[in-house]
């Protein structure tokens, strides 16, 4: 029985999808996945329920009603991870920006190194970003710097959505209260695991921009961000008590 499960949220993902999957499923490391799919209108769903035939007891679906953002279908996903046996729970975008042969890594952190969140990170060892234009290479860095003033963060790559939890991290965080979406939810569990005490290790990767279909990056999903750190900070200081671990 598989200890760690893969969950990859899509929106109009089909031209990506079986070819991560198989990735996936290919690794010497046996992993469960959980496609969370939002009503996807080009048929991703569709073409992930054709392929649970070909991988079954490996390959699960969950659609929701439409596009209601990164985070929730990470909650979802977290919710339905922790109902069932998994020890070992990964978020993974369904892009191929990243690399399924890191998921191994980022398991060996958490399983075998002692850690607790193991983070896919663009900037522990320099700057491994493939195939963005410098401006958004450089506006994702300086994020990144930015999140580490405000919230005293020590990691290096603050937004990064390739990660590995040990189930207790995620049962100790309400996740009822995680309330953003994009990178600010990216952001939000990063600071909610390291201020409650959980040990957390960046290991380097290489990110690859997507060569099909279309991002979902947008200005409202940056400017979530931009002031959803500060209210981040602002409620760790007048409300202590969220960020200390269940006994």
């Amino acid at each position: 029985m598989a200890d760690a499960l893969v969950i990859i949220p899509t929106y109009n993902e089909r031209e990506n999808i079986e070819k991560i999957l198989e990735q996936i499923f290919s690794l010497p490391k046996e992993f469960h996945v959980l496609v969370v799919d939002d009503n996807s209108p080009d048929g991703t769903a569709g073409l992930v329920k054709d392929m649970m035939s070909v991988y079954p007891d490996r390959l699960f679906l969950e659609t929701r009603n439409g596009k209601l953002g990164l985070g929730t279908a990470y909650i979802h996903g977290f919710k339905w991870a922790l109902a069932r046996h998994y020890e070992y729970i990964f978020e993974m975008d369904a892009d191929l920006s990243h690399n399924p042969e890191d998921l191994v890594r980022l398991f060996n952190t958490c399983a075998h190194k002692g850690y607790d969140l193991a983070i896919g990170s663009r900037y522990v060892d320099g700057v491994n970003v493939v195939n963005w234009p410098l401006g958004r290479v450089l506006m994702s860095y300086f994020a990144s710097i930015y999140v580490r003033f405000i919230t005293g963060m020590p990691f290096r790559d603050t937004t990064a959505g390739f990660k590995c939890y040990k189930r207790k991290v995620l049962e100790a965080i309400n996740l009822d209260e995680v309330k953003f979406s994009g990178y600010a939810f990216q952001i939000e569990m990063k600071f909610t695991a390291w201020k409650m005490g959980f040990k957390v290790k960046e290991v380097s990767i290489v990110f690859t921009d997507r060569t099909l279909g279309e991002s979902k990056m947008s200005s409202g999903i940056f400017k979530e961000a931009v002031w959803g750190v500060i209210k981040l900070k602002w409620k760790s200081l007048v409300n202590p008590g969220r960020f200390k671990q269940p006994k």
